[in-house]
């Protein structure tokens, strides 16, 4: 996973590219580099390390058109060499690149064996080469673009620029994301709206299986089989502005504490909540499927469908979509879950269902993601961007948004946005309570958290919130199961939070945490309820129904935020983690 940025035109590129780089940073952080075109002539800068490392080199260079990358390795280790972008033979062509060429062994020994010169361990190297000859052999770029992307397979998204293209960048995209902004007098591509939209709102999304030549004031644009493609931009949403860490230390605990708003939000009706209601209402099978946090995402969602409209949800994993291809056919629907729309598995799940004859609701956080495109509807979260690697605010509001779907397919009455945003503000009041006990954990190897019900997967959410930010070893467990092994886990001092809400599920789950009480654990207790059980007790205010997963995620996400800040770690950016999973 990476991000890629490119501008020409009029346009500082070295400002841009800096810029856009740090608003792509989430997206992959080992590596970064800026190659910048002036005239006869580019420049390469690139390191092993975040942008800060190469920031001072990139703004002495001059130009007004260039590319930049910052890199998440997948193939190759993370080296200087094999930082993007990567140059051709002769100098005239750089290249950035996301995603995974999978033939690309047999493409470099077919360039090495006409004499090109590799310098990199990566698949992306031989995009460079392979435009180097192509250009030689087409007058026109796009159909050298063209003969280039035939030949490559796998998934991918990369920029091309150099003085052998004058003021052109080459895009191409198929599989992973890529959007061009159009502006008076320049141009603009990205894997990320964001990387650009301090300079234009007007945006052009690629379409899956295209290639582009842009210049200042022209965009050329085809499928990979050379039809034409009109360009058509949009504006895109004043909500797709870059949002800033603001008064707080990390953008993570913004995003947590902006959940009040958040989750008020994703309450408020809207019609296409009512159109993904009808739609599920005349399914014959219905599926969530989601990755990490949106498919705890969607094992909630079986819960409250059941709960609130007696309806069976089949949850899946993406990754494991195959083994549910044969029940996915028409008549059945989807429920695709995504923060960033981009997630390759949930988007290859995706197309496999619709070839069936699936129906598909997207239910996103990016405004015009490749999901939301996908989908034959889509309903929006509303969560507003999340920068942080751990979602947080995202995980709300996806509860909130299919809660809504459920109870308007039951005909039963929607939460109140006004009660919802109280209740989440009152959750967030334990955040001092959180800081400490933060902080008497920070020394601890294992921690367990266990639930029951629709708390389960509450308990799966709040130990990858731990993995994710503290590096902590953390498990989340079914109450129920504690007999089948977990109980020769528990000795003197084993920290355990218990999800034990005062609901249907509150006594067994009580006598559960007791049991490991009886072998020494250190027990936290996440309730409305008081109780001599709990070591420490982060009381949560009385919810009900499908408010009860949202409140309890709050008191999860500031004890794994504090234990993480107690412990040193990188927050906003975890390590080997990145925020969009582009590749498989």
């Amino acid at each position: 996973m990476c991000g890629i940025i490119g501008c020409t035109g009029r346009c500082e590129a070295a400002e841009v590219l800096t810029k856009g780089l740090r608003r792509l940073e989430y997206r992959g952080y080992d590596s970064a580099g800026v190659a910048v075109v002036d005239g006869d002539s580019m420049a390469i800068v690139k390191r092993a390390g975040r942008v800060d490392s190469i920031e001072p080199y990139v703004r002495a260079l001059r130009g007004s058109t260039g590319i930049a990358h910052t890199r998440w390795a997948t193939h190759g280790k993370v080296t200087d060499e094999n930082a993007h972008p990567h140059a051709s033979c002769d100098g005239r062509i750089a290249v950035v690149h996301n995603g995974i060429i999978e033939n690309y062994r047999e493409l470099r020994e077919e360039l090495e064996a006409r004499g090109h010169r590799f310098r990199s361990d990566t698949d992306s190297e031989v995009i460079a080469h392979m435009l180097e000859d192509a250009l030689r052999s087409f007058e026109d770029p796009l159909q050298a673009l063209l003969a280039v992307c035939r030949e490559l397979r796998g998934s991918y998204a990369f920029l091309a620029a150099g003085p052998a293209l004058g003021d052109a960048l080459l895009a191409a995209r198929k599989d992973s994301p890529l959007v061009v902004g159009l502006a008076k007098g320049a141009v603009y591509a990205s894997s990320d709206v964001y990387a650009f939209i301090e300079w234009t709102d007007d945006a052009y999304f690629l379409e899956n299986g295209s290639v582009a030549v842009l210049r200042p004031g022209e965009v050329r644009a085809a499928l990979l089989d050379g039809t034409p493609l009109e360009v058509r931009p949009v504006k895109v949403a004043f909500e797709m502005s870059e949002p800033d860490a603001g008064a707080y230390a990390h953008h993570t605990f913004r995003e947590i504490m902006e959940q009040p708003e958040v989750v008020a939000r994703a309450l408020a009706p809207r019609p296409e909540v009512d159109e993904a209601a009808r739609a599920i209402s005349e399914a014959s099978q219905v599926f969530a499927v989601g990755a990490g946090t949106s498919y705890h995402a969607a094992l909630v969602a079986r819960y409250v469908f059941a709960d609130v409209a007696g309806l069976d949800v089949q949850p899946v994993l993406a990754s494991e979509h195959g083994l549910f291809l044969r029940w996915m056919g028409p008549g059945s629907v989807v429920l695709a879950i995504s923060q960033s729309g981009e997630t390759a598995d949930v988007l290859e799940a995706v197309r496999a269902a619709k070839s069936r004859g699936a129906r598909i609701i997207s239910v996103v956080n990016v405004p015009h993601s490749s999901l939301e495109r996908e989908g034959d509807l889509s309903v929006n979260v509303r969560a507003g961007p999340e920068v942080g690697v751990a979602a947080t605010k995202s995980f709300t509001a996806q509860l909130a948004t299919l809660s809504m779907i459920a109870l308007r397919m039951a005909g039963r009455p929607l939460p109140d946005p006004e009660r919802a945003r109280r209740l989440v503000s009152e959750a967030l009041r334990l955040e001092p309570a959180a800081r400490e006990l933060g902080n008497r954990l920070k020394g601890s190897d294992d921690l367990y958290l266990v639930g029951r019900g629709v708390h389960y997967p509450l308990a799966l959410e709040g130990a990858l919130k731990v993995k994710e930010l503290a590096y902590v070893h953390a498990e989340g467990l079914a109450a129920g199961e504690l007999k089948h092994g977990t109980l020769a886990m528990i000795e003197d001092g084993t920290p355990v939070v218990l999800i034990n809400p005062g609901d249907d599920t509150h006594s067994d789950t009580a006598s559960n945490g007791e049991e490991m009480k009886a072998r020494g654990a250190f027990i936290i207790g996440i309730s409305d309820v008081e109780s001599d059980l709990y070591d420490v007790h982060l009381r949560i205010p009385e919810a009900r129904g499908v408010e009860l997963p949202i409140v309890e995620a709050i008191p999860l996400q500031l004890l794994a935020y504090h234990l993480a800040l107690a412990r040193g770690a990188e927050i906003d950016r975890p390590r080997n983690l990145a925020k969009s999973v582009t590749v498989k």
